[in-house]
């Protein structure tokens, strides 16, 4: 096979960067043949992806381990974000049988070894990932494994329960797009008249002006109080922001009501942040999420996939931090093939897409093909 595959110098023994990687990688992926499935014998016909993802899968790990950032074409959860993000008609699930499979490469070779990537790196971690791995690799050596030995290896060396991720990537043409919908920040109200009053005035000075209201600044140049003292009362001076004895008296009643773990947390100034999250694709995945803060430091924080065990289609998660928040991004690390971005971010931030301007000349005499290259691809062809 590795004879017939691509990847081969020119007659003056040059090679491009495109050949040499091709080269390298067919050479791996045909020598791991020997493991699956001509070791760990599975049947190929019936279900190619035991054959070729899982080949493909190791390919990816060897490829790593050849030269620092190969350009690896499958493996990475980013790289098939083009294929799952598709017409859902031209998608088959992975258990398609094999003659049913409409495109072979990215559902036999390239999502199944996405997937066992994903399970690596963001599901299960390395160590327990490896050893299942293992473990299956060993127990099935010259046998015949189905899918479904290898789930249950999977699930009975890890004590792991991945029923929900087998039925998601395997058995179903679903897709990776979980939206950060909203984000509501909470403060507690302390009671202090002091604490309290201060805000209040501030939000009530940010907040926006009606237009009448600014425009009666100049189309009125004295109100009847600006103009006759004796219609002034005290509610015409009167600061409702301003503490008084009441306000005290009830903020010391109150505070004997609390007990200490009560007033521990009206002093503690946490931040409380509720985010509400959407499923539009389907198909759940863990939740990873890159808080940064006022102060420009930033955290990780990891939700399982078990987030979306009650409900498949919208959570919410409330977050208690010590800092303000400016900024929230999910998948940061593009771990889980997520295909929109766009709903990725709050505030909202889109990512721009790329596009060809396509320029038909009329004035010169080209065939209907040559007039539909891009300026783009001309300037590659000279």
């Amino acid at each position: 096979m590795i004879c017939f595959n691509f990847g081969r110098p020119e007659s003056d023994g040059t090679y491009s960067k495109r050949t040499k990687y091709g080269m390298i990688g067919v050479i791996i992926h045909e020598v791991g043949h020997n493991f699956f499935p001509m070791i760990i014998n599975s049947d190929e016909r019936q279900w190619t992806w035991m054959d070729e993802g899982l080949n493909t899968f190791l390919q990816y790990i060897t490829e790593q381990e050849f030269e620092r950032n190969y350009p690896s074409r499958r493996g990475p959860p980013n790289n098939i974000v083009e294929y799952m993000k598709g017409d859902k008609s031209g998608i088959s699930p992975i258990m398609t049988n094999s003659e049913s499979i409409l495109q072979f490469g990215n559902n036999a070779y390239g999502k199944p070894a996405t997937a066992l990537n994903i399970l690596r790196e963001t599901i299960m971690g390395r160590e327990l990932f490896d050893y299942s791995f293992k473990t299956y690799s060993e127990r099935w050596a010259f046998k015949h494994p189905t899918p479904a030995d290898f789930f249950r290896t999977m699930e009975d060396a890890s004590a792991v329960d991945l029923d929900w991720f087998w039925r998601g990537w395997f058995y179903t043409n679903d897709h990776v797009d979980i939206s950060l919908d909203k984000v509501n920040w909470f403060k507690i109200n302390t009671k202090d008249p002091e604490i309290e009053n201060t805000i209040s005035k501030k939000q009530l000075e940010n907040k926006n002006t009606y237009i009448g209201i600014s425009k009666n600044q100049s189309s009125i140049p004295k109100t009847v109080t600006e103009l006759d003292n004796q219609s002034i009362d005290f509610y015409t001076t009167y600061d409702p922001f301003k503490t008084d004895i009441f306000d005290k008296e009830d903020y010391i009643e109150y505070m004997k009501s609390l007990d200490t773990d009560e007033k521990d947390i009206l002093k503690s100034d946490k931040n409380y942040y509720e985010l509400h999250f959407s499923n539009i694709g389907g198909l759940v995945m863990p939740i990873i999420l890159e808080f940064t803060f006022i102060d420009r430091t930033t955290e990780i924080i990891r939700i399982p996939a078990e987030i979306w065990k009650k409900n498949s289609k919208q959570v919410k998660k409330i977050f208690i931090l010590d800092k303000e928040v400016t900024n929230v991004k999910l998948d940061p690390f593009l771990e889980t093939a997520d295909v929109d971005l766009n709903n990725n971010s709050w505030p909202d931030r889109n990512e721009p897409t790329r596009f060809q301007i396509f320029k038909e000349n009329y004035k010169k005499k080209e065939n209907p093909m040559q007039r539909a290259i891009s300026a783009e691809e001309k300037i590659m062809n000279k």
